[in-house]
């Protein structure tokens, strides 16, 4: 079996793929879909790599262009992404279509990646659908998306669609093991739940250690305890962030009750407050506050103010 290095799982994709690579016929336009964590960007990566590797059996690994890949340094490889902005640009976009032009620096492909692709708005989508219509024979276009149904049709149907699937239980607990070897079963096993079964979800999961923000600790003690006061001193000091500091905080909040309706069902939480906030609450309460945390991030996200969702959080959620 051909080395896909860090991306685990998904042995049918990597069957398919290696037989593309191996006949040297990988597609021009690839899009990969999956959650957070699910290997989008090893798998681009990889892929990237593929298509640069100078070896007779591409990817080799080792080769300069494999490195440089891997270490984010070809000049051919190019991630087309603005993070200052909520939308991917249209003149993004457009910057892209012109540099497309420009042959190769190095290498024999010149690849472009949209890491958030369901983040382009239509206009941007349309600028990207004309260049990919009638692309150069050396462009590479590889889209990634957690939400592929957010793209055009015709863009979709102009892509190899590459779909992530979550690992099998036992193959996520071995990697994660293999991670965090000091880590108790316990813990492995809550994050390998919490994650769906996505490796770098459950990563992420066990590098924040369980630790608890100060407006999360506050939180947790004023839901247990079904306090509006303790609720209302945790909630008010919260309106005055920007919206940049309060979705973290949000985040939290809903993890923290997500995972206490994981203890309800009797399985591993996550965090330790989740299982004394399950006792303390009902199974419909912690459904009723999860959807309400939902909605809140949706709100921020959208530039909602946070003085007016702490103001709703404050009657919602006693």
């Amino acid at each position: 079996m051909m080395d896909f290095g860090a991306f685990y799982g998904n042995e049918a994709l990597k069957t398919r793929l290696a037989s593309a690579i191996t006949q040297r016929k990988l597609p021009h336009s690839i899009l990969i879909s999956g959650p957070k964590g699910s290997g989008k960007h090893t798998l681009a990566s990889f892929l990237c790599a593929a298509f640069e590797c100078t070896a007779e059996n591409a990817p080799c690994m080792h080769c300069n262009a494999c490195r440089k890949v891997f270490s984010g340094l070809h000049p051919d490889v190019i991630v087309a992404d603005d993070p200052e902005k909520k939308n991917v640009p249209v003149d993004l976009i457009r910057q892209t279509k012109a540099d497309l032009y420009i042959r190769p620096n190095e290498g024999s492909r010149k690849i472009y990646i949209i890491p958030r692709a369901q983040d382009m708005m239509e206009p941007a989508q349309n600028a990207l659908l004309k260049v990919m219509e009638e692309p150069p024979e050396y462009g590479v276009f590889l889209l990634l998306t957690d939400n592929p149904d957010k793209l055009l049709e015709t863009i979709r149907s102009r892509c190899a669609h590459f779909s992530l699937t979550p690992l099998s239980k036992s193959e996520l607990l071995q990697r994660l093991c293999e991670r965090f070897p000091d880590c108790d079963r316990q813990s492995l096993e809550a994050a390998a739940l919490r994650s769906g079964g996505y490796l770098g979800q459950a990563i992420e999961l066990l590098r924040e250690g369980g630790e608890l923000l100060p407006q999360t600790e506050g939180f947790a003690e004023a839901y247990c305890a079904k306090d509006p006061l303790l609720l209302a001193q945790v909630l008010v000091p919260m309106e005055k962030l920007k919206r940049d500091q309060l979705l973290p905080i949000l985040a939290q909040w809903y993890a923290v009750l997500e995972s206490a309706l994981t203890a309800k069902s009797g399985l591993p939480s996550a965090y330790p407050v989740s299982t004394k906030i399950s006792k303390c609450r009902t199974s419909a309460e912690l459904l009723r506050a999860v959807e309400t945390l939902k909605k809140a991030q949706e709100q921020t996200q959208m530039n909602v103010g946070p003085g007016h969702i702490c103001g709703a959080l404050n009657v919602l959620l006693r």
